[in-house]
C-alpha cells in the first residue's frame, strides 16, 4: 500500500502510517536540517530534495495515497498569521496541485489550529473547495493529539478525503479512553539528561540516550510570562519547534505568579528548571527512541521534534483509512 509524502519533515506522519500497514515510497521535503534525519530513518524511501513548487507531478510516482503537512507558520496563532498572503500558505496550493494531478485514492493533509481564526475564514473556505473541486470528498476537524495516545495537549487540523467515485465520507478515529501522562513517557530519563555545549552545541556523542540533550541559556520575558512546568501527572504543553521555548522538565515545582504576565521560578528550587530534552520533546511527540534525531546544532532537532505530527496520532488516522477502505472493499 504505497503512499507519496510531501513536506515530510522527520517523518511523525510517515512512521504512524507505516505502523498502520502504508509504505511511503517517495517523499519531499525541501530543509537541508532535516535530510540527514529522514533519510537514515527511511532508508527504503526516495527523497526529493527540491522545492515542491520546482518538482512536476510527472516525477512524482503513482501512490494510492497522498500525505503531508504544508508549513504552518503562516497560520500560527504565535506568528504574523499571514496566512494564504504568505507564500508558505500558498503551499498548500502545491499540496492540491499534486493531488489533482496523481488522483491517489486518498489524502490527509495536517495543519496548525490557528487556520480557525475569523480572520482566516474566507481563505480556509478557498481551500476546502479546492479540495472538493479536486474530486474529492472532504471530512475537517480539530484534534487534540492528548486523544490519540499522545502524552501532550496538541491540537491540529485534518483535512482527509476520499475521492469521489468511491462514495466514502472519511470517518474520525473515536478518541483513546486511556490517556498518556508525562510520567508515562519521560520518568526514566529524569537523571541522564545532558546540557548543550554552549547553549545550542550538541553533546549527543556522550547521551547515554540518543538526542537527550537540552538547550540551556536565559529565558525571555515571554517564556516568563506565564507558567512553563506541567507536573508528571499532567499531559505535557504543546511541543514547539523552537528550542528556546520548550516546556520546563516536570521535576521542577509549578511556576509562581508575581505579577501581571510575570512568573518567577520557586526560590531554593531554581537548580530544577531546565528544557524538556530534545529526546523528551520526542518521546511527548510518541516517536520511539529508534528515531533518531541529526544536527550540529540543538535548535535544528528542536525544530523538526516540535513541526512533526506525533506518529501515534498519525497512526490512528492511518488506521481509519486503511479499516474504511477495507470495509468498502476497496483494497
Amino acid at each position: 500500500m504505497n503512499i507519496i509524502s510531501l513536506f515530510s519533515g522527520a517523518g511523525g506522519l510517515d512512521l504512524g502510517f507505516e505502523k498502520a500497514g502504508f509504505n511511503t515510497i517517495w517523499a519531499n521535503e525541501y530543509d537541508k536540517d532535516i535530510w540527514e534525519t529522514f533519510e537514515k530513518n527511511f532508508s527504503y524511501t526516495k527523497l526529493d530534495r527540491r522545492s515542491i513548487v520546482n518538482i512536476p507531478s510527472s516525477e512524482i510516482p503513482d501512490a494510492i495515497g497522498l500525505i503531508g503537512g504544508p508549513p504552518c507558520q503562516s497560520w500560527s496563532e504565535a506568528g504574523k498569521s499571514r496566512g494564504i498572503d504568505d507564500h508558505r500558505g500558498q503551499l498548500f496550493f502545491e499540496f492540491i496541485r499534486v493531488l489533482r494531478d496523481k488522483k491517489p485514492l486518498f489524502f490527509l493533509a495536517e495543519n496548525v489550529s490557528g487556520m480557525l481564526a475569523s480572520r482566516h475564514n474566507e481563505a480556509l473556505e478557498n481551500i476546502k473547495n479546492h479540495f472538493r473541486q479536486s474530486g474529492y470528498k472532504l471530512s475537517f476537524k480539530l484534534l487534540n493529539a492528548h486523544d490519540y495516545s499522545v502524552a501532550q495537549d496538541r491540537k491540529r487540523l485534518f483535512f482527509v478525503g476520499f475521492r469521489e467515485d468511491l462514495n466514502i465520507s472519511f470517518e474520525f478515529p473515536t478518541p483513546i479512553k486511556t490517556k498518556k501522562y508525562l510520567k508515562d513517557v519521560i520518568l526514566d530519563l529524569k537523571e541522564s539528561a545532558l546540557p548543550a555545549i554552549n547553549k545550542t552545541y550538541t553533546n549527543i556523542d556522550d547521551c547515554t540516550v540518543f538526542n537527550h540533550e537540552y538547550m540551556t541559556g536565559d529565558f525571555s520575558s515571554m517564556y516568563m510570562s506565564r507558567n512553563r512546568v506541567r507536573a508528571w501527572d499532567e499531559p505535557s504543553f504543546t511541543i514547539q519547534a523552537g528550542g528556546r521555548h520548550a516546556p520546563l522538565h516536570p521535576q521542577a515545582p509549578k511556576m509562581q505568579k508575581v505579577g501581571e504576565d510575570k512568573q518567577a521560578f520557586i526560590g531554593g528550587y531554581e537548580y530544577l528548571y531546565r528544557r524538556l530534552s530534545v529526546r523528551e520533546c520526542a518521546r511527548i511527540q510518541s516517536f520511539p527512541d529508534t528515531h533518531r534525531f541529526y544536527y550540529q546544532n540543538l535548535t535544528a532537532g528542536y525544530k523538526m521534534v516540535g513541526n512533526a505530527v506525533p506518529p501515534n496520532l498519525a497512526y490512528h488516522l492511518a488506521k481509519s483509512i486503511l479499516n474504511q477502505l477495507n470495509i468498502n472493499h476497496i483494497l
